[in-house]
C-alpha cells in the first residue's frame, strides 16, 4: 500500500502539515488571507504562500511577497522549504522585456502528491478516483451498489478504497470521502437513510483500516468546496446536490456552514406544499426528495405519456425545489445557487422553472438578480470536492 506522507522514507514524506482543526472542518474561511499571531505564524505563512500559488500559479517570489504581505526574506525561506518537500518547483524565467534580472517563476508541483477521492452519493454505484493537487482525475474506479445497504455497503467502501490505493502512483496526501446523510466534523455518519447507516464512524474506520489521513464529509458539502476551488463560485454560495437524495452545501463569508447539529443544507426531507405527495424514506409524505431525487424523477419521466407530459413533470418538480429554496434565498440574501446532478434532467426547463418560482416568492429589489445555474464540474464534483477536503485539511489551502 502507498505510504502516507507523514512517514520518514523520503524528503517528500516530511511535509509539515496543518492540523485539520485549522481548516474547513472548523467552519472558518477556507482560504488564508492575512498574517496571524507569532505562535501560529509559520504554518499559516506556509499556507499563505501555497494559497497564493494554488489560486493563480506562476508567480515570482516578489509577487508572492506582495500578495501575501510577507517579507521577501520570509517568502524566500518558505519557498526553499516547500521546494525541498517537493510541493513547489521553479518553472523558468518570466518572459517579456523588463529592467533588471528576470524573475524566476514558481508554481505548485501538482503531480507531487495524489489524493484518493470517494463519492458515495450515487444510487447505483460508488465512484472513486485518484486525483492530483489540481483536482485532475488520474485514475478511476467504481463498484456497483444497487440494493446494497448497511454493513455490506460499508464493506463496498473498503473494497473500492483498496482498489484506488493500488492505483496511486505518487506520495499519498490522504483519502477524502463524500457521503450522503448527516456527517459531523469527526467524520461520523450520524444518519444516511438510503444506505441504512446510523452513527457509522466512517472516518475513524477507514483510518484504522488503512493508516492514511482521512477526511469524511457530507457529499453536498464536498461538492460546494469543489465549486469554490475549481468552479465559478462567489464567496456566498448554495449548491444543491440532486442524486439518490437531495442535500445542499452552503458557503457564507467564504466559510462553510454546518449548523449546530451538522444538518445545515438537509433540505431533502423538508415537506414542500400542503397537498401531500409520495411516501418518503423518512416516514413523511411530500418531502422534497420524493419530488426531485433522481430515481423518483426518472421513474415519473418514464411514465409520462408524451414530451409535453415530461415537461409537466419537470415543471412540477422544479416548482417544488423553488418552494424549498425561496425562503433560504430570502433569509440569507444569496446571489448564486448552483445545481449539481444529471444535466439531461436538470438543465434548461428545470433551471428556468426553479428560478421562476424563487423569484415569484421573493422580493425582486433584493433577490431579482439571483443566478441559478448548473455546475460546470459535472459528475466529478464530489470526487473533486473530496480532494479539496484533503488538500485543505493537510496543506491549509483550497
Amino acid at each position: 500500500m502507498t505510504q502516507p506522507v507523514d512517514g520518514t522514507e523520503s524528503p517528500r514524506a516530511r511535509v509539515s502539515f496543518l492540523s485539520q482543526s485549522s481548516t474547513a472542518a472548523s467552519g472558518r474561511a477556507l482560504r488564508p488571507s492575512a498574517k496571524v499571531l507569532p505562535e501560529h505564524a509559520r504554518g499559516h505563512n506556509r499556507a499563505l504562500v501555497l494559497q497564493s500559488l494554488f489560486t493563480t500559479g506562476q508567480r515570482s517570489r516578489a509577487d508572492v511577497a506582495r500578495s501575501t504581505g510577507l517579507t521577501r526574506v520570509t517568502v524566500s525561506e518558505l519557498v526553499t522549504e516547500l521546494m525541498a518537500e517537493g510541493l513547489l518547483v521553479e518553472i523558468g524565467q518570466r518572459g517579456g522585456a523588463r529592467p533588471g534580472k528576470p524573475a524566476i517563476l514558481l508554481d505548485i508541483d501538482h503531480s507531487s502528491f495524489q489524493v484518493v477521492g470517494v463519492d458515495l452519493s450515487d444510487f447505483a454505484v460508488f465512484r472513486g478516483a485518484v486525483l492530483d493537487l489540481r483536482g485532475n482525475i488520474v485514475r478511476r474506479a467504481e463498484l456497483p451498489l444497487t440494493g446494497i445497504t448497511g454493513q455490506a455497503a460499508l464493506d463496498r467502501v473498503v473494497a473500492l478504497t483498496e482498489r484506488l490505493l493500488a492505483l496511486v502512483s505518487a506520495p499519498l496526501l490522504g483519502i477524502g470521502v463524500g457521503s450522503p446523510g448527516i456527517v459531523d466534523l469527526a467524520g461520523l455518519v450520524v444518519t444516511a437513510p438510503n444506505l441504512e447507516w446510523t452513527n457509522v464512524p466512517l472516518q475513524a474506520y477507514l483510518f484504522e483500516r488503512f493508516g492514511v489521513p482521512v477526511v469524511v464529509a457530507n457529499d453536498a458539502n464536498a461538492a460546494v468546496l469543489a465549486e469554490h476551488s475549481f468552479g465559478d463560485a462567489r464567496e456566498d454560495l448554495m449548491l444543491v446536490r440532486i442524486g439518490r437524495g437531495v442535500g445542499a452545501g452552503l458557503l457564507l463569508g467564504g466559510g462553510p456552514l454546518y449548523g449546530s447539529r451538522f444538518a445545515a443544507g438537509e433540505i431533502g426531507h423538508v415537506v414542500v406544499g400542503t397537498d401531500g405527495g409520495q411516501q418518503c424514506s423518512c416516514g413523511k409524505q411530500g418531502c422534497l426528495e420524493t419530488w426531485i431525487a433522481v430515481p423518483r424523477l426518472e421513474a415519473k419521466l418514464m411514465d409520462a405519456p408524451s414530451e409535453a407530459g415530461r415537461d409537466d413533470v419537470l415543471r412540477e418538480a422544479a416548482g417544488r425545489l423553488g418552494i424549498a429554496l425561496a425562503p433560504i434565498v430570502g433569509a440569507l440574501n444569496l446571489g448564486q445557487v448552483v445545481l449539481s446532478g444529471p444535466g439531461q434532467i436538470l438543465g434548461g426547463l428545470f433551471v428556468d422553472a426553479t428560478l421562476e418560482t424563487i423569484r415569484s416568492r421573493t422580493m425582486a429589489p433584493f433577490h431579482g438578480d439571483l443566478t441559478l445555474r448548473l455546475t460546470t464540474l459535472g459528475d466529478d464534483i464530489v470526487l473533486r470536492g473530496a480532494a479539496v477536503m484533503v488538500i485543505s485539511a493537510r496543506l491549509g489551502v483550497s
